[in-house]
């Protein structure tokens, strides 16, 4: 099948046709165009007082020749400012800022101004090897770099009009396109970490030009095939890392982390880097669309089962081990040791939304909605200036000062890092937020999630607006109102129905409705008018979740839901230790509202217990008893996990036990 024939998927609408007014998420987007843009400009430029430094700025004006020093940082620090850059892209296509712009503009003319004359551009190697280019794929992300300069420039030139970024970024493609691939004297290899693949369709899908999606396909149906590349590039480079250099090793790359220990096509498990795999399985899913490759999207779907069913938390975050940032084995999720990176979270939002556009399923959606409205918005404070890398289901504060295998676990949000891929990976997700709400084919639009706004596009010949009104995540009114239908024809409007809802009620201009649900997704086909009102009334009763039963880290233990919100327990709210409530089985689940820093929040109330001894102070010392503990009732209270730890530091708990 040709790319001409993937109009019938449902594709989602441009950031320019999605305009965003709503209670919840509008505040998120002011604060990213605000705060969090001006700030991350900032941290780039080294200039937040006891903050890691980033080196970003400087890295790229040595490497340009404006002024002298060694290269900083990581060897793959030059991410940071593009998906930055993506970010003012996505901001500047919803609201236009000349002063933003400008700073855009400046930065863009640097990057530029440290291409070199044959299209290469990565500051550690322009830099510090010079004459290493492309000798450790493996290690040195010099495509996940450049895949991260071309996704900003194509959201910058959707957001501006502007081309400068977009040549650069063409120049550097077609420098690649040059040295690698399957042809005489070219490498035939790929990143350690995937990005660059679904870069290339983005690029292609801006300029129009195939061999961009060719290469894409390239890298992907490369990746696996024997002899194997990373341990080909291992012995050429005299079998030592760029992390240990001079240092020679024993063992070969682990091919599974990297998921090249087989053809993607061949893939079944998840394996490895949690965001290396999504980024793969994104750009799978982009080929799978374009190309109309049912293999490529069998393996799409078997790998999204194994991650959805085996190996994905509550929180809609992926991530079992600190060790490597990577997936472990099926049902292993443990709930103080879990890494759960945030840009796991974002790559499995990119995944789901090309499956949403294979196939209009409501889990995809589940999924994306359970990922944006716990672990995406957890990563970053309220403040937008301080983040979390690591998204944890429990928080032990001395455990994670004191014990090792817990140092990655942060009781606080941290102002900047060293490695800082969340943070802008966080404004970068949310200044596009309009791109996951809609899709649309020829005939049928999509509403993927209850964002309040209004959208404008063609249906079946006619020029459509839709105005969406929602009162999620809080209480679960909806609706979806036509303000414009030209012409007349049928076409159908098509609703995700959440999983999380579990008496859904629908009604057309104020008449109750039975539509047609399939997939997850409730169809009402007609000839619609200006002024007709579809209506959800979604169930926002709380619900307690339990895992399944190889969970062994949840055994005996209970999360809370409300709608698309998982709660957790925070000690400011219950006292410590966390570990000695449990909550009763018949306990009632209230809704109640927040106060203080929280006012506008609903919480959940509900009765539990504290076990406890009730020796005296000498007896009360005994590290081992033979009786038990006593329970004394104690009132809960539990948080959106989103929003945990923008008040005291202290412990957190999302799996609770739960006792008759």
């Amino acid at each position: 099948m040709s790319d001409n024939q993937t109009a019938a998927y449902p594709r989602p609408l441009d950031l320019g046709s999605v305009s965003i007014e709503d209670r919840y998420w509008t505040p998120y987007l002011n604060l990213v165009r605000h705060t969090v843009i001006p700030y991350q400009w900032e941290a780039l430029n080294d200039r937040i007082p006891d903050a890691e430094p980033s080196h970003a700025i400087r890295n790229f004006r040595i490497a340009a020749g404006a002024e002298p020093g060694a290269f900083e940082g990581f060897v793959f620090q030059d991410t940071d400012l593009y998906k930055w850059l993506e970010a003012v892209g996505f901001s500047l296509s919803a609201a236009p800022d000349a002063d933003l712009e400008r700073i855009a503009d400046e930065a863009i003319a640097l990057i530029a101004s440290a291409q070199q004359p044959d299209g290469y551009l990565n500051t550690y190697f322009t830099v510090a090897e010079p004459g290493r280019r492309w000798t450790n794929l493996t290690d040195c992300h010099e495509l996940y770099t450049a895949g991260h300069l071309i996704e900003a420039a194509v959201a910058y030139y959707d957001g501006t009009g502007k081309k400068n970024l977009l040549d650069v970024a063409c120049r550097l493609a077609d420098h690649i396109d040059s040295v690698f691939g399957d042809g005489p004297d070219r490498i035939r290899g790929y990143d350690g970490h995937q990005e660059i693949e679904l870069a290339l369709v983005k690029l292609y899908e801006a300029t129009g030009e195939h061999k961009y999606l060719k290469l894409a396909a390239f890298f992907i149906d490369e990746r696996g095939r024997e002899p194997h590349f990373f341990h080909q590039e291992w012995e050429a480079r005299g079998r030592t890392t760029h992390w240990t250099p001079g240092v020679v090793q024993t063992r070969p790359p682990a091919l599974d982390y990297l998921q090249a220990h087989k053809p993607v096509r061949e893939q079944e498990v998840a394996t490895g880097h949690a965001v290396r795999a999504v980024y793969m399985y994104t750009a799978m899913a982009d080929l799978a669309l374009h190309k109309g490759d049912a293999s490529l999207l069998a393996a799409c779907k078997r790998l999204w089962r194994n991650v959805a069913d085996k190996q994905l938390y509550i929180n809609g975050s992926i991530g079992s081990t600190h060790h490597g940032e990577a997936f472990t084995f099926d049902y292993d999720l443990p709930n103080d040791t879990n890494y759960s990176e945030t840009c796991a979270s974002i790559g499995l939002i990119f995944f789901a939304r090309r499956m949403l556009q294979a196939e209009p399923k409501g889990e995809y959606g589940d999924i994306l909605e359970r990922a944006l409205y716990n672990t995406v918005t957890a990563g970053m404070a309220a403040d937008g200036k301080h983040y979390f890398y690591v998204n944890p289901m429990e928080v032990w504060p001395a455990a994670s000062a004191g014990n090792p295998g817990k140092h990655h676990v942060k009781a606080v949000r941290q102002k900047w890092y060293g490695c800082a891929c969340c943070p802008p990976n966080v404004a970068r997700l949310l200044s596009s937020l309009g791109q996951y709400v809609f899709a649309a084919d020829e005939q049928t639009l999509y509403t993927h999630l209850f964002v309040s706004g209004e959208a404008k596009l063609t249906l079946a010949g006619r020029q459509v607006a839709l105005r969406t009104a929602s009162d999620l995540p809080w209480e679960g009114a909806v609706s979806l109102t036509l303000t414009e239908a030209s012409g007349s024809g049928a076409f159908a409007l098509a609703v995700r129905v959440p999983s999380w809802s579990k008496r859904t009620s629908f009604a057309l201009n104020g008449v109750p409705l039975a539509p047609e649900i399939r997939d997850g997704y409730a169809y009402v086909s007609r000839d619609w008018r200006a002024g007709d009102v579809l209506t959800l009334a979604l169930d926002m009763q709380p619900r307690r979740i339990y895992a399944h039963p190889n969970v062994r880290a949840n055994a005996g233990r209970v999360a809370l839901q409300r709608g698309p919100l998982v709660y957790c327990l925070e000690e400011t709210d219950n006292g410590a230790p966390l570990v000695s409530l449990a909550l009763r089985a018949e306990a009632e689940l209230r809704p109640v509202a927040g106060e203080g820093r929280l006012a506008g929040v609903v919480l959940l109330e509900t009765e539990g217990v504290r076990l406890a001894y009730s020796e005296a102070p000498s007896e009360a010392a005994a590290l081992y008893r033979t009786e038990p503990p006593e329970p004394a009732p104690q009132r809960l209270l539990a948080v959106p996990y989103s929003l945990w730890g923008n008040r005291e530091p202290g412990e957190m708990l999302v799996w609770i036990r739960e006792q008759s």
